[in-house]
């Protein structure tokens, strides 16, 4: 797959990068987000945030189509992963795929759901009715004794510009999570937090974005699952 500002002239120099529709003349960064696969707490919908199980039969099989949708980039420099199991054995279905390692980056771990942790929604909204009412809508706001997802964004786009600056104008493949997933695209569309109350991402989906030097971005394509049937 051949992205934007990659394509050269096959003899003699390499002809000008023609503009985006940005603007922008450099090669972007592509920051490929995978969503884990399934897990027992994501097939009962419960909160998993820190905790660690492993993916399920399924989930393993998810990782695997997930694998072979990767295979379709080429040049990735990086296959990067949340250092949560769930993630880590979905990211080593795709080095196992596509060769290379596992890199671990904490910054993209799962929101730390505190006392929430392991519950559905029903049972943390009974458990805190007004403190859930306020988290639905306020990203200023913690779960009890865990993360609000004001937080939570500042650590992940650290952890995505360390990336950018370690593997510039290079493809990157990001293992990760719900919630670090929407705050990335939340982030490259420039808009606010509501898209994190509003998007919804399947299990082992994968969603691509790209960053440019001078701090342009685009999202190229949300929630992908055709590998997953």
């Amino acid at each position: 797959m051949t992205s934007v500002g990659q394509t050269r002239a096959t003899t003699g120099a390499a002809t000008p990068t023609a503009p985006s529709w940005q603007g922008q003349r450099t090669d972007p960064a592509r920051v490929v987000l995978l969503r884990h696969g399934q897990t027992p707490l994501s097939v009962e919908r419960r909160y998993s945030g820190r905790g660690n199980p492993r993916l399920t039969e399924l989930g393993e099989r998810q990782a695997l189509g997930a694998a072979s949708r990767i295979a379709a980039e080429t040049g990735v420099a990086a296959v990067v992963s949340s250092p949560l199991e769930r993630a880590r054995q979905t990211a080593q279905a795709v080095v196992d795929r596509i060769g290379g390692e596992v890199t671990v980056e904490p910054g993209f771990i799962e929101t730390d759901f505190g006392g929430w942790e392991g519950l559905t929604f029903s049972e943390a909204a009974a458990r805190d009715p007004e403190i859930h009412a306020r988290w639905l809508g306020d990203p200023d706001v913690p779960a009890p004794d865990g993360e609000s997802f004001t937080q939570v964004a500042q650590r992940v786009i650290a952890a995505k510009d360390q990336l950018l600056q370690q593997y510039p104008g290079q493809t990157m493949i990001v293992v990760s999570h719900v919630t670090p997933i929407k705050t990335l695209l939340q982030h490259a569309l420039t808009v606010g937090p509501e898209l994190l109350f509003h998007l919804h991402l399947d299990l082992a989906s994968v969603s691509v974005t790209e960053f440019y030097p001078d701090g342009g971005s685009v999202v190229r394509s949300v929630n992908e699952t055709a590998h997953l049937g």
